[in-house]
């Protein structure tokens, strides 16, 4: 028995730092610095390491490393607590570049493949080019293959609360993609409320859509999953609401690095993630427990400001020492 089946309490946490934490960074961070904050998340007790994204350097260029992280990655020491690594796919070709970052490492490096839609027409239009029946056509050999290869594989919903671009989002239309996605076989979902507008109320009314659309066999650890952005300070109240609900798994950025860049306007860069050091203030606060150490959590976020603050430095200066 696991110890999340054992305690009823205990809380599964992602920290997507690495990814969805950096993506909209537009200083970019060296792959030797996204290293060293690999090494101190790997240390820190999470359960899951979201690395990277195997997406086109042209349009994501802080993610054009993602092979070179994956062999900085492979020669970590393993052991009990060793996270789990998942890394973002857009299509077949990025699940390629993911399967050959498996069989240069000798293992099963990564072993979740995430891909991504959402419950908003005109966001997926703008993120991906292409509306959410066609999104979601382009998963089906992405999981046919991912599993094949021994990878779970996680579906993304962003917009599930309100999108960028068309306003609020119906708790009912979060569902049936999320219907839709569960048809397709994947192993998880996760919930992203990309621009942070999320209220209890709003967070109740989604996940009683979604959970009475999927069924109560999807209110696990390994199902279902939150991702929450703290736009207006929101995100701890709807922690604990989804606690509250039986949720038990949710994403975080250590320092609470990213957000979404299809979701920011000029000027106004889109807010971060739930900071991960936040979400384990929360969950001790409300009486739950998680296998990351905040001591751990905190030296991770410092170590992610400071290689922020380098990268910004040198990106300031034009590359000058």
């Amino acid at each position: 028995m696991t110890a999340l089946a054992a305690n009823p309490n205990t809380v599964r946490i992602t920290d997507v730092s690495l990814r969805d934490g950096l993506q909209n960074e537009a200083a970019l961070v060296p792959t030797a610095e996204k290293g060293r904050l690999a090494q101190a998340l790997w240390g820190s007790g999470v359960d899951e390491i979201e690395l990277t994204s195997f997406v086109s350097a042209k349009w994501i260029p802080q993610l054009g490393d993602a092979e070179a992280l994956c062999v900085l990655v492979a020669g970590f020491e393993h052991g009990p607590t060793t996270p789990l690594l998942s890394a973002l796919v857009p299509n077949e070709k990025g699940l390629a570049g993911l399967l050959a970052a498996n069989q240069a490492a000798g293992h099963r490096l990564i072993g979740k493949a995430s891909v991504f839609t959402a419950a908003s027409e005109a966001f997926t239009r703008k993120n991906i080019n292409a509306s959410i029946d066609e999104s979601l056509q382009r998963f089906v050999p992405v999981i046919a293959q991912s599993h094949a290869a021994g990878l779970r594989v996680r579906g993304y919903i962003s917009c599930v609360i309100a999108c960028p671009l068309a306003g609020p989002v119906a708790p009912g239309q979060v569902a049936e993609v999320a219907a839709r996605l569960a048809d397709l076989g994947v192993d998880e979902i996760d919930l992203g409320d990309t621009i942070g507008a999320g209220t209890p109320e709003s967070t109740r009314a989604m996940l009683e859509a979604v959970l009475g659309r999927l069924g109560p066999g999807w209110l696990s650890p390994e199902r279902l999953t939150l991702h929450l952005h703290d736009t207006f300070g929101q995100a701890s109240a709807c922690v604990l609401t989804a606690l509250a609900m039986g949720v038990r798994s949710f994403d975080a950025s250590v320092a609470g690095l990213g957000g979404c860049p299809y979701a920011s306007q000029p000027g106004k860069p889109a807010p971060g993630n739930l900071a991960t050091e936040r979400l384990l203030a929360t969950l001790a606060g409300a009486g739950y427990v998680a296998g990351a150490s905040a001591g751990a959590i905190d030296r991770a976020a410092a170590e992610a400001r400071d290689i922020l603050a380098r990268a910004r430095a040198h990106c300031q200066t034009g590359g000058a020492a």
